[in-house]
């Protein structure tokens, strides 16, 4: 019978979780909207395995569905980093950049996202809202 200090306490247990147990982990608090607890799984998976974009997608969500808007821009643009042709992730930087009033460089990414995939509604959808209309009162175009 294990004497109990031979017993491993539940904090040495998660340090000994691997990337992919912490990921599993991650998802199940992101379904059970937790995107704060989240977050703090997803970051131990990402510093495990860095520039794993299976690990950056779902911990930039978690970021920015917990409100941490420059954190989930930071993520996104490392997940391009590591897959600069994933509209998913432009419109995501996009709509990142859009909560922290980065207009311009967010109508790039949705710009791109579009490009990416053109037969997204989602993503033509969300530029239309923030490209100005043609008709300007004032006659002038924004720039992207």
């Amino acid at each position: 019978m294990a004497e109990p200090h031979d017993l491993p306490d539940e904090d040495a247990q998660r340090e000994r979780e691997s990337a992919y147990e912490l990921l599993q982990r991650g998802n199940a608090l992101s379904r059970s909207r937790h995107h704060a607890q989240a977050a703090i799984v997803l970051e131990r998976a990402a510093r495990l395995e860095p520039g794993k974009g299976s690990i950056l997608e779902p911990l930039g969500r978690a970021y920015h569905h917990s409100g941490q808007f420059d954190r989930a821009r930071a993520t996104f643009e490392q997940l391009l980093e590591v897959d600069p042709s994933a509209h998913w992730a432009h419109f995501a930087l996009a709509t990142s950049l859009g909560k922290l009033g980065r207009t311009a460089e967010a109508r790039t990414h949705l710009r791109l996202a579009v490009a990416l995939c053109p037969t997204s509604d989602l993503y033509r959808q969300a530029l239309g809202r923030l490209d100005p209309p043609a008709d300007r009162p004032d006659g002038k175009q924004e720039d992207a």
